[in-house]
């Protein structure tokens, strides 16, 4: 079971910083960035993934892996109480990667992949369609500037 987590300290913030950058760097490496012993990041990152700090490590694929490939966001307003039923009817699109709650113009913003532009087009109808859906905005995305990562 894991424990509480522990507030975060300027190492700790340095520490999951120099991870999100490369995740695979060694523990050597990481200690001579951050100027201590290899075994306080040892014991660091151990505490981190064992508070749920760290949840994992990952792969991301590059832009062009996607061959062609289209991302977007889409910026979705729903109808008052329809919420609930939107989100499960977007949750079982395979092609909607991520949905998030937001507060501003819109209710939820879904991050979308696609592999051409008429099947954006078709999971954009798809989305439009969704009963409780008022309004949607997309913006596809033309490249990445910094990517940290996504959430696991």
């Amino acid at each position: 079971m894991p424990t509480r987590p522990a507030a975060l300290d300027e190492i700790d913030r340095q520490l999951i910083a120099a991870l999100q950058i490369n995740a695979r760097e060694s523990v050597a490496m990481l200690a001579r960035q951050l100027g201590i012993a290899r075994t306080t990041v040892t014991s660091r990152l151990a505490r981190l993934e064992n508070t749920h700090v760290i949840s994992g490590y990952g792969v991301r694929l590059g832009q062009r892996v996607i061959d062609g490939g289209l991302q977007a966001y889409v910026g979705i307003t729903v109808r008052p109480r329809a919420g609930k039923d939107v989100v499960r009817r977007l949750s079982a699109m395979g092609q909607v990667q991520q949905l998030c709650a937001v507060s501003g113009e819109y209710d939820y913003v879904a991050w979308l992949r696609s592999d051409s532009p008429e099947q954006l087009d078709q999971l954009l109808d798809q989305i439009g369609n969704v009963e409780g859906v008022e309004k949607t905005t997309t913006s596809i995305i033309l490249s990445s500037k910094v990517d940290r990562g996504q959430p696991v």
